[in-house]
């Protein structure tokens, strides 16, 4: 099935836009939007359609606060439990089919982070994951990244001002199943969608 959906949470109602492939999905991977756009941002729109060339559902998730409206989004815990009421519901409407993968861009990638492990994700896939606030290296938010139990892999642009590919690979070293791709472009990675799309499959394919 393709088309949208709202899902009501305890913040609102959320909205998700699903996109199935032409056959029975390989899998399944649900994205999250970041704080500062929606479920149209370019990098999210490329991976979807490339996904779905590859064989997956797609499934984007519109945060409750973004559905309503708001301009800003609320605290992480708020972010997470809209999340969880949103895959507790499609996983009871048998969406969740094959593998599961969590992603998303920026602050959706974190929220994929937080909760991976206990949605019993295969994978997690991140897009300009958001290491710290533009020019305060030191509010690292490593630990989300350190803490995925399960294949990680992050799509970063080379001049991301919240941390570059090399930051997120020195964070990531030694931890089993992480890897980083570094794509022209800065934190909207807007350059060259065409290697964003294609760092994200070639990974989700091997994972499936």
């Amino acid at each position: 099935m393709s088309g949208v959906q709202d899902v009501d949470t305890p913040l609102g109602p959320a909205r998700v836009h699903t996109a199935d492939p032409a056959g029975a999905p390989s899998g399944t991977l649900v994205l999250g939007h970041g704080a500062g756009g929606g479920v149209e941002s370019v990098d999210l729109l490329a991976v979807t359609a490339a996904a779905v060339d590859a064989g997956w559902r797609v499934l984007r998730v519109e945060q409750p606060w973004r559905v309503a409206g708001k301009r800003i989004a609320p605290a992480p815990p708020r972010l997470d439990e809209g999340w969880r009421a949103v895959l507790d519901q499609v996983r009871s409407d048998g969406l969740l089919t094959g593998p599961l993968v969590l992603g998303g861009r920026s602050a959706g990638a974190r929220v994929a982070c937080r909760t991976a492990g206990e949605q019993g994700a295969a994978g997690v896939l991140a897009l300009a994951f958001p290491l710290h606030p533009p020019g305060r290296p030191e509010r690292s938010r490593a630990a989300e990244l350190t803490a995925v139990p399960v294949p990680l892999v992050v799509v970063q642009g080379e001049t991301d001002a919240f941390g570059g590919p090399a930051q997120v690979a020195a964070e990531l070293s030694g931890q089993a199943g992480a890897s980083v791709y570094a794509v022209p472009g800065d934190h909207a990675l807007k350059a060259n969608l065409d290697v964003v799309a294609a760092a994200a499959i070639s990974w989700l394919v091997d994972l499936a």
